[in-house]
């Protein structure tokens, strides 16, 4: 231990030196290369000096100038003496001039332009309020006399080499770094790829969820420059704020439990009873989270809202009622949001191993008695995994608030609207900061409660049955309260599918195929950004996923819990405040990334991990780690480890977790709103806009084109991975 230790450090001693060689080389350069450049310019204005023509002028015209500020000194002083006449030009320049003419760096430039020389400051200078300013001392020379007028004082912003010297100690260190963390892993770890996965799910972790995250809290904690408390006071002391964090618990509440229930009922019938229409079922229980999440809102709205074709049947019956405020986002939300529950859901009901549902029928339990007795709690990990993620989700959301809140008050909508409204963004970077504090309470709830039990059911090769534990009556009442729900989604997209054929819905019902025609031509670049950027998203997101699950659920290490916080943390943020953060964070060196694909593919995975890894650490929990032990005793190594045991085992989470990652790509907008540039659009955000422009037929045609591409995509993602025969289960 102690000689590869040693080893160690000798390594990393080779790497400093040859690393500080490098990094000297390409620092001096740069600034090699950027003073010949301003050295250049210079020369060249100092060339043009007008000594017989109008120097006030020229200096007004140089002036206009954003690279340099220039003052003309016509009388060079003697060493020790000031200034006898007032320079010409730039004020601040000049006013530095006259305070510093008896430093010894302005001495040597004069005495330089005296000999018609150029001299360049050897250290910054603050120049109106900039500091670290190069300043350049050229002489003015007649050139029909060749006599020197006085001299001519430059100062060049060093702001770009100071950002460049930034990002190469950024790059330099993140480097060194990085390769004494391989060596260590390689030398010192017993498990070289444990160590390798965990080094990377950190880096990832702190790069672009903390990292984002601190620059939002500075930015809460910053006032007019300096540091204040002040945007917290105003925030805590508010009765409307503190109104609006009520608000987001109460709604957050009650559209996890009704989303919950909707999604176990959903996902029971599919996968542990002998229900028809299984395929129909399982499609409709994905269709509310394919499409934007202000579709739903919207035709709601145009169903049930004040004016809408229910409401005024309804009035004419003489029934008021309004869909605005606390009941009606329950609605939007459970109907958006319950497709999260049942995706996580059917995951965890598939790897139930039936042999203990056949072992307490067999002792004469009753099916309900042992479904409240097996199955229940052996699903109880799943729905913990769903609540939080449904409550967490409708915390974030901002886009159905916009549109139906009404006197409700919710954080997240204020939030948007201290954003975009009234351009306080310190404001809603606190507010979007203030709903963390109920998903961080409720996630170290969930773990605590769930360590505290034991969830293993595969021990082996799982049953290849499952045992019917509904009656014919008890089955056909579930499943009509299932086709209940889905024909109101039904009516709710069919409201979407109609509004392409008439020219403006709630206005004019005339049928008409110009929306179809101009929203194919408007939307070609964007649907093909957004197919792109999703694609790329999902199968990096997948796999991340499952690694992290695998190492929280089967490996000790130091920071576990710090690990699992940063992890789930994205999904609680706001849409608003992830794309505020990461345009504060990544919009300079040393990570520059606004503008590009990069930010808005790392924008899905980071964001929708969550949901990944909450399955796969639900299934996970399911399967005995003697399984793993078995093959890891035989030599198999981790890799292999995790693609022939540990993957196929949970491949009903990975699927899950690739198909709401590229779904949720697909229909994101409110971080991706923040993150769009002319060069990477997105067709959501085009939707949106459509929408709140009531062009309400062009908004419908694009969602109606964006569920046909998720759907076709969801088929053939069946198609190119196979079912795992080991989970498969057939009905008794």
């Amino acid at each position: 231990m102690n000689k590869r230790f040693i080893n160690f450090l000798m390594i990393l001693l080779f790497v400093v030196l040859v690393g500080a060689w490098i990094y000297t080389s390409v620092r001096d350069e740069f600034l090699k290369i950027t003073q010949a450049g301003q050295r250049q310019t210079v020369e060249t204005i100092a060339a043009g000096y007008p000594a017989e023509g109008d120097l006030d002028e020229w200096l007004k015209r140089l002036e206009e100038s954003s690279e340099y500020k220039i003052i003309f000194i016509p009388e060079l002083p003697m060493p020790g003496e000031k200034l006898s006449v007032t320079p010409k030009g730039d004020k601040d320049l000049a006013a530095l001039s006259e305070s510093s003419v008896l430093d010894s760096e302005f001495s040597k430039g004069f005495d330089n332009a005296a000999y018609e020389e150029i001299y360049r400051s050897s250290h910054g200078w603050k120049v109106g309020g900039k500091e670290d300013q190069a300043l350049f001392f050229a002489p003015a020379v007649d050139l029909k006399t060749h006599d020197v007028e006085g001299a001519l004082v430059f100062a060049f912003d060093t702001g770009s080499e100071q950002n460049f010297m930034r990002m190469l100690n950024t790059l330099f260190a993140g480097a060194f770094i990085l390769f004494a963390v391989v060596i260590w892993q390689l030398m010192m770890s017993r498990d070289p790829i444990v160590g390798f996965a965990l080094a990377g799910l950190f880096l990832i972790t702190l790069t672009f969820v903390a990292y984002p995250l601190f620059e939002a809290v500075r930015l809460s904690l910053i006032e007019n420059g300096k540091f204040s408390l002040s945007i917290w006071k105003t925030i805590l002391k508010s009765q409307s704020y503190m109104s609006a964090l009520w608000g987001s618990l109460e709604l957050g509440c009650w559209t996890a439990t009704f989303s919950t229930l909707a999604g176990f009922l959903f996902a029971f019938v599919v996968t542990r009873t002998n229900a028809p229409y299984k395929k129909i079922i399982s499609t409709m229980g994905i269709l509310p989270v394919i499409s934007p999440p202000f579709s739903l809102t919207l035709s709601i709205i145009l169903l049930l809202g004040n004016n809408g074709l229910i409401t005024r049947w309804l009035k004419t019956i003489g029934l008021n009622f309004s869909i605005y405020g606390l009941p009606g986002l329950v609605l939007v939300q459970t109907m958006g949001m319950f497709p999260i529950a049942f995706l996580t859901l059917t995951g965890v009901l598939q790897a139930i191993d039936s042999t203990y549902e056949e072992a307490s029928l067999n002792l004469s339990a009753g099916r309900l008695k042992t479904f409240l007795s097996i199955t229940l709690p052996l699903t109880l990990p799943g729905l913990l995994s769903s609540w939080l993620l449904v409550f967490t989700t409708s915390l974030a959301d901002f886009a159905n608030p916009l549109l139906l809140a009404g006197d409700l008050r919710v954080l997240s909508l204020e939030s948007y609207i201290e954003v975009t409204g009234m351009n306080r963004l310190g404001h809603g970077a606190a507010l979007s900061i203030l709903l963390l504090l109920p998903t961080w309470t409720a996630f170290l709830v969930q773990r605590f409660w769930v360590a505290k039990k034991s969830y293993v059911t595969v021990t082996g090769k799982p049953s290849g049955r499952i045992t019917e534990l509904t009656t014919p009556t008890v089955r056909r009442i579930l499943t009509g309260i299932i086709f209940l729900i889905i024909f109101f989604l039904i009516l709710l997209y069919g409201t979407i599918f109609a509004g392409c054929f008439v020219k403006n819905w709630g206005i004019d019902y005339t049928f008409s195929l110009e929306n179809i025609k101009e929203a194919v031509m408007r939307s070609g670049d964007a649907l093909f950004d957004t197919v792109t950027l999703a694609a790329i998203a999902t199968p990096l997101a997948g796999i991340i996923a499952m690694i992290a699950a695998l190492l929280i659920v089967r490996k000790k290490f130091h920071g576990k819990r710090l690990l699992e916080m940063l992890l789930m943390t994205p999904f609680a943020l706001p849409g608003t405040l992830v794309g505020i953060s990461y345009i504060l964070a990544f919009n300079h060196a040393p990570i520059i990334l606004v503008g590009t694909a990069a930010i808005i593919i790392i924008n899905y995975v980071v964001r929708e991990l969550p949901v990944g890894i909450e399955g796969g650490i639900a299934s996970l929990r399911q399967i005995d780690p003697s399984i793993e032990e078995a093959a890891t005793d035989l030599g198999a190594d981790q890799a292999t480890v995790f693609k022939t045991i540990v993957l196929p085992l949970v491949r009903p989470a990975f699927l899950s977790s690739m198909s709401y990652t590229f779904v949720r790509s697909m229909t994101a907008v409110s971080a991706v709103i923040f993150l769009i540039s002319a060069k990477w659009y997105h067709l959501t955000v085009l939707i949106y806009n459509f929408s709140e422009n009531l062009r309400f037929g062009l908004a419908s045609v694009l969602s109606t084109v964006l569920i046909i591409i998720v759907f076709g995509a969801f088929g053939l993602m069946r198609l190119l991975v196979r079912e795992n025969t080991n989970l498969m289960k057939n009905v008794t």
